[in-house]
């Protein structure tokens, strides 16, 4: 890949694993300089050492706000600016109604709305300062399509989506670009409390693909010019078999 975001510092939420690792090492690849934000602090380190100077490990843990405080502080003392923030970090619960678990609809919500939204509020004041910069959240395609199987993840990702639409356009004199990536089924461990059943049929009929497929979407999102923004990219698998 070639150096497009030369001279760019990134931050990626959740990039101990799935999409958010894929999505901090395409930024890393093409020539960013990019902070692994993760609360898995030996997995960070172990993902940076073999990618050089430009990565950074930095742990966080988005639902303790204090956490989240210090982490604008920690990039700017390592590289001085924030140019690209992607809030990924999120998790899933599935499953029907009554047979559901408040206590796990509850750490859901507080990743996916509350500690993804500090987030975003931690860093666009830097980036409004600056006049420049990326925010890009993912969401998912349960975020404008409601999905039977999972309606409170469902109902998290709608947030987002409205909270996309709104801070984009109250951003837009600043300069500042705030965009979602929607994805379909991804191959990643929030999918481990899908049924054996779901999971297999997924896998058999192609209704599922890896992080990389994001990855590129947001690269894709990222490299378009300044007076152009992707609002919403929505990304689903699409099996050449069926």
């Amino acid at each position: 890949m070639t150096s497009v975001l030369e001279g760019k510092v990134a931050a990626v939420t959740g990039a101990a694993s799935g999409i958010g690792l894929e999505c901090a090492r395409a930024m890393h690849a093409a020539g960013a300089t990019v902070f692994f934000v993760d609360r898995a602090g030996d997995r960070l380190q172990s993902i940076v050492a073999d990618l050089g100077d430009r990565a950074h490990p930095l742990e966080v843990n988005l639902t303790d706000p204090a956490s989240v405080a210090g982490m604008l502080p920690a990039i700017l003392e390592k590289a001085g600016q924030l140019d690209i923030f992607h809030a990924n970090a999120g998790a899933y619960v599935g499953g029907h109604v009554l047979e559901a678990d408040a206590d796990a609809w509850d750490r859901m919500l507080n990743l996916n709305v509350n500690a993804a939204f500090r987030s975003v509020l931690a860093v666009l004041p830097h980036m409004a300062e600056r006049k420049t910069g990326d925010v890009i959240m993912t969401s998912s395609v349960a975020g404008v399509i409601p999905v039977v199987w999972e309606p409170v993840y469902t109902a998290s990702k709608h947030a987002v989506q409205a909270f996309v639409h709104t801070t984009r356009r109250q951003m837009i004199p600043h300069k500042v670009r705030v965009g979602a990536v929607l994805p379909g089924p991804v191959v990643t461990a929030l999918l481990d409390d899908w049924p054996k059943a779901k999971m297999d049929e997924a896998l058999a009929n192609g209704s599922l693909m890896p992080p990389k497929e994001v990855a590129d979407a947001v690269m894709f999102m990222l490299t378009r010019p300044a007076g152009v923004v992707v609002r919403d990219l929505v990304l689903l698998p699409h099996s050449v078999d069926l």
